[in-house]
């Protein structure tokens, strides 16, 4: 995706160097088991692509900034964390195709391993400038606001399907916009620029998610170490599903019944939600959150940069199409 031979060359080096620091930090302790179990999910690989989006960020300005890749660690940092705590909380067995954290050691063990690596991130984070600083902050204030909304539900009288949406947009989306936001500011970006690099990682973020959501409904094979259907197996009622929901009829019957563990009747919710009309809405979401992302993009000076972030938003769109 990257056509450029010298910026290619240059994410390349910069990236191996993340991958280093980012192990070393995380593994940062005089204790053996949290080094141990700081590494672990880290060890099970990851696509990192926060940590590129950073360097894809910084671009433009001045991406040769030493706060450049202390800001590409911290947000994985936070990203990690946030996985330690989540497959807690969803009982997940796997990540990265690997026993996840609570499953290898407990679950008091994996919260605190999270918190661990939450704090190794704020300890870096000193070396970056007052902006950025505030950037981050507010940027894990609102993946906590999202967690605790997701596990709290809607409110009462809120409309379900835009309350998963405010989960979607603090939970998964702040940290993909925090991450290229960081990236220009820590490059010395002008307002201007960094502000759209804001609304671009919002607007992918959001994108992204929801089309993992469809892709959970419509792929027959194992993913991310995720079997097809696992969101319906535990219960969870993501867009494509509360929007098939409004539509009533037997697939309203079998999704009101709560997490759907009988393999049968999960493969029967996924045929009526294959041709249902809340599948075809959540695919036209995807499509107007893709939309967004493209329109921020072309507010964005015309550098090699620009031309990898704006075939992210096609990619969005057509990987749930």
């Amino acid at each position: 995706m990257v056509s450029d031979p010298e910026l290619a060359d240059r994410l390349r080096k910069s990236m191996a160097d993340i991958e280093t620091r980012l192990r070393d930090t995380a593994t940062d302790s005089p204790d053996p088991l949290i080094s141990e179990a700081a590494g672990y999910l880290l060890g099970a690989g990851g696509k990192r692509w926060r940590p590129l989006l950073v360097l894809l960020g910084a671009q433009f300005g001045d991406p040769e900034r030493a706060s450049v890749l202390d800001a590409a660690v911290v947000v994985e940092l936070i990203h990690a964390a946030s996985l330690y705590h989540d497959d807690v909380m969803d009982e997940a067995p796997l990540r990265h195709g690997v026993p996840s954290a609570h499953t290898r050691w407990n679950n008091k063990i994996a919260i605190l391993v999270g918190d661990h690596l939450v704090a190794r991130g704020a300890t870096l984070s000193l070396e970056l400038d007052e902006t950025a600083r505030r950037a981050q902050a507010e940027a894990f204030e609102r993946l906590v606001r999202g967690q605790v909304r997701e596990v709290a539900g809607p409110r009462p009288g809120q409309d379900p399907v835009e309350h998963y949406l405010e989960v979607v947009r603090d939970k998964s989306a702040s940290l993909i916009a925090l991450a290229v936001r960081l990236g220009g500011i820590c490059a010395g970006a002008d307002t201007a620029t960094v502000a759209a690099l804001a609304d671009y990682g919002e607007a992918l973020g959001v994108a992204f998610q929801l089309s993992d959501d469809v892709i959970d409904i419509v792929s027959g094979a194992d993913r991310a170490g995720k079997v097809a259907g696992t969101d319906l197996r535990a219960g969870v009622r993501t867009l494509p599903a509360l929007l098939a929901l409004r539509e009533g009829g037997k697939l309203s019957d079998v999704l009101a019944a709560g997490p759907i563990e009988d393999a049968g009747l999960r493969a029967e919710a996924l045929a009526l939600l294959r041709s249902s009309a809340g599948l075809a809405a959540a695919r036209a979401e995807v499509s107007r959150y893709a939309a967004r992302a493209r329109s921020a993009v072309r507010r964005l000076p015309d550098r090699p940069a620009r031309r990898v972030l704006e075939p992210l938003c096609e990619l969005m769109a057509s990987r749930s199409a």
